[in-house]
């Protein structure tokens, strides 16, 4: 059974720091090389649509994250260890969701941001951003 699992949320102030993580397992991660796998982060506030916040390509990870995001969280990962992370830093407000990791295989570059397109995916970690 193919499980993604996230970790590293909790409550912070506005201008604070968390680092999430996003660990793999089960069968199709020790059959293909989770290097194959391309993996993302998406958040959901409540009364809003999943939108998507940074994705890493396997064979090579290269980035991209969205706009609203871009200069404050970054996305890495770790293929030995098969985890993804998501370093999110000046946090605000708005970046209070539920975070969620997804992977999944021969995505193109112009799906990456749909949650669509992903084959897998984890519960979900809170995030809440208050002072």
């Amino acid at each position: 059974q193919v499980q993604l699992e996230e970790s590293g949320g909790g409550l912070v102030p506005p201008g604070g720091s968390l680092r999430l993580s996003c660990k793999a397992s089960g069968v199709s991660f020790d059959s293909y090389s989770f290097n194959s796998y391309t993996m993302g982060w998406f958040r959901q506030a409540p009364g809003k649509d999943r939108e998507f916040v940074a994705v890493i390509k396997g064979n090579g990870g290269a980035t991209y994250h969205a706009d609203s995001v871009k200069g404050r969280f970054t996305m890495t990962r770790n293929n030995a260890e098969r985890t993804g992370y998501l370093q999110m830093n000046s946090l605000e407000a708005e970046d209070t969701a539920i975070y969620y990791c997804a992977a999944g295989r021969r995505l193109i570059t112009s799906s990456l941001r749909f949650p669509s397109a992903y084959d897998y995916w984890g519960r979900g970690t809170q995030v809440t951003v208050s002072s």
